[in-house]
């Protein structure tokens, strides 16, 4: 058998290194396993400090999915093995891979990530903590965490913060599904290649002029990308956040977590996207879509070391409660896609419920050490 991630060397013509790491489990697109968090965190630290090698490429093997998120069925046997925590497998890897995440936001060398196809959950941590996004033409991007009672973390707190407007927000609450034009008019994407020139990219990223410090590879890789996009304009599709903005905008006029939900519920929109979008918030815990508001409220402005921190206190209190695992049983396990959630609209949670969710369930949190 193969290993889960697979790490390469590829020599460059200026005597120097590129690192290559492809997650390796196409039958399960590529999900993250804890095995594979710890295996990209330990090669990312012994590349860190390897004055030889120039940058990083980080894509998903087979032609589907870049990662489609984390192992939520191993999540989900922590879950029911120990109804009300702690929970002690599934704490264990959101704390490492919200580790991972943070490590590949901070790391000093240029990180390239290979967005092609199904980019979400705890790919998206993966793929947002990259310095140079790719998306291509069958890129699709969702944080879908709602229809499981779970909320966009891995970083999503921080970053959905940072999109135009309110489209992070609305992406959230309805886990609605965004393509390569969507992702460069939010920024959750930098530079749109079709697939079938990653071949010729990588033989311009070894042929590039690298030098010594990371600011001017930075620049280096910048450059190659850009060259690269520019043979692919043509191909790009057609998006639909930038066309609905209005829309959405429109949605957040009563900043009220409750009339923000009743507004996007009662949608009835000209374009089948928002519809969609819509659609996935009505399929959604109803308990949970107040938490991904209240979490993005919290977090704004927010360092990226203490959104992590608040992620682990908010995920850790989810997988506790029964709504996780009722969520991913109706969707991934029994598949009925009919879940009994504990409170059947937003306006049935109450406010002390609501907020306890957000108290740390241990006298200290695991990612105090993120500076």
């Amino acid at each position: 058998m193969e290993a889960p991630v697979l790490f390469d060397e590829l020599a460059t013509d200026t005597g120097q290194r590129l690192g290559q790491i492809t997650l390796n489990v196409p039958k399960t697109l590529n999900s993250l396993t804890l095995e594979m968090v710890e295996l990209t965190l330990d090669q990312l630290a012994r590349w860190r400090d390897d004055e030889g090698l120039v940058a990083i490429l980080i894509r998903g093997s087979g032609e589907k999915a870049f990662c489609a998120g984390g192992d939520v069925q191993a999540l989900y046997k922590s879950a029911t093995d120990n109804p009300g925590g702690p929970c002690p497998d599934a704490e264990q890897f959101f704390a490492r891979e919200y580790r991972l995440d943070y490590t590949l936001h901070t790391y000093p060398k240029p990180l390239i990530g290979w967005g092609h196809g199904i980019v979400m959950g705890g790919g998206m941590g993966v793929f947002s903590g990259c310095r140079h996004k790719v998306v291509t033409e069958k890129t699709r991007i969702a944080m879908p965490e709602v229809t499981i009672a779970l909320f966009p973390d891995v970083g999503g707190s921080y970053f959905l913060n940072n999109l135009p407007g309110h489209s992070g927000y609305f992406l959230a609450l309805t886990g609605a599904s965004i393509n390569a034009a969507d992702c460069l008019f939010t920024g959750l994407g930098d530079y749109f290649i079709v697939n079938d020139q990653y071949d010729a990219v990588v033989s311009a990223l070894k042929a590039a002029p690298w030098q010594s410090g990371d600011a001017e590879n930075h620049r280096v890789v910048g450059s190659v990308l850009k060259d690269a996009a520019a043979g692919s304009a043509d191909a790009l599709p057609e998006g639909n956040v930038e066309a609905n903005m209005a829309e959405i905008e429109a949605l957040f006029a009563n900043p009220d977590a409750h009339a923000v939900i009743n507004a996007i519920l009662e949608l009835n929109s000209d374009h089948d996207w928002m519809n969609r979008a819509r659609d996935g918030l009505s399929h959604g815990s109803p308990l949970n879509s107040l938490l991904i508001y209240r979490q993005l409220q919290l977090c704004k402005g927010k360092s990226l070391a203490d959104v992590f921190r608040a992620e682990l206190v908010l995920a850790t209190n989810i997988v506790r409660f029964q709504e996780f695992a009722e969520g991913v049983r109706a969707l991934l396990i029994d598949k009925d896609r009919s879940p009994d959630w504990t409170y059947k609209t937003h306006a049935d949670v109450p406010d002390d419920v609501l907020e306890s969710f957000f108290k740390a369930p241990w006298s200290e949190n695991p990612l105090n050490d993120l500076q």
